[in-house]
């Protein structure tokens, strides 16, 4: 058996002549959450189609769960769970109606069916909403709702394409909770994500895609320490942040740093100095504007 819950090797795809992804590689452990992060059309949302088999891929080598996603289609399906960006629930059912139907669905018996619902509504909050119309769900419910019906039937790979996307912070972190008791359970969690605070609180690792390519790949510390010791924040008179610049540490790179910075920022110009985030690691990667990072006061 493959260390790996997930291995790509060269993969390719393009939409007509717009190349989507151009030559990803990926190996994801088993047993880990891995964070995919990328901007709004970096590619993200077609690899997890593709690893998930509902796209076919142009070139390349993508294994699943040790199952090739061309010539075992069928064996990854049984392999995986999926969660979309949108929640994939029937509005006229009810929770616990919803919840039976997809155990139904996946050849569980009816008792079997009836016992894991009651099971994810109970470690889901839902319990006391189970007999409700999911259209009287909050936003926050909806995903817990989700999240439940793709582990119905427990599978080892489990996709989650930006889950917490416009969920509150009480229900966000609910949902990061859920996410580590499942790799607890030794399940391998693949999800791409906007919110870098996300990718930060509970990624193994993290690989950074743009443009088609994956750019960068390491622990969230790892990835922080590209960006260097310390972080130059240069603020205006009202606290807002002109610009942040990556130094080394040191007193000799920090003083360097500054005294350009006062060549070119007007007296007044407030310093403050922290440690590289993820959000550092992000625009140094993403951003088209390299300004905003490296070279800011050259």
């Amino acid at each position: 058996m493959s260390k790996y819950a997930i291995e790509v090797i060269g993969l390719k795809k393009k939409f007509g002549k717009q190349v989507v992804l151009d030559g990803v590689d990926m190996k994801v452990p088993n047993g880990c959450v891995y964070a995919l992060l990328g901007p709004n059309g970096a590619g993200k949302t077609t690899l997890i189609n593709i690893l998930s088999t509902l796209v076919a891929a142009d070139e390349g080598n993508v294994r699943v769960a040790g199952h090739d996603v061309s010539s075992d289609a069928e064996k990854v399906k049984r392999s995986i769970s999926l969660t979309g960006q949108f929640a994939a629930v029937d509005e006229k059912l009810t929770a616990e109606e919803n919840l039976n139907m997809i155990g139904r669905l996946s050849g569980l018996t009816a008792a079997q069916s009836r016992a894991r619902t009651a099971e994810l509504l109970q470690h889901f909050g839902l319990r006391e909403s189970a007999k409700k119309k999911v259209k009287t769900f909050s936003g926050g419910m909806r995903r817990k709702l989700d999240l439940a019906i793709s582990l119905v039937v427990s599978r080892p790979v489990l996709f989650l394409d930006e889950p917490t996307t416009g969920l509150d912070t009480m229900s966000r972190r609910a949902l990061w909770e859920i996410i580590l008791e499942l790799r607890e359970q030794g399940i391998t969690i693949f999800l791409t994500t906007q919110y870098l605070e996300e990718a930060d609180q509970l990624a193994d690792k993290i690989a950074v895609i743009t443009n088609g390519q994956i750019v960068a790949t390491g622990t969230a510390e790892e990835l922080k320490s590209r960006i260097g010791g310390q972080v130059i924040e240069l603020l205006n008179s009202k606290d807002e942040v002109l610009c942040t610049i990556p130094t080394n540490g040191t007193i000799q790179d920090i003083r360097f740093t500054l005294n350009e910075a006062a060549s070119k920022f007007p007296p007044d110009t407030k310093v403050s100095l922290r440690k590289p985030s993820m959000d550092d690691v992000f625009l140094s990667l993403t951003a088209s504007d390299a300004n905003q990072l490296k070279g800011a006061i050259s």
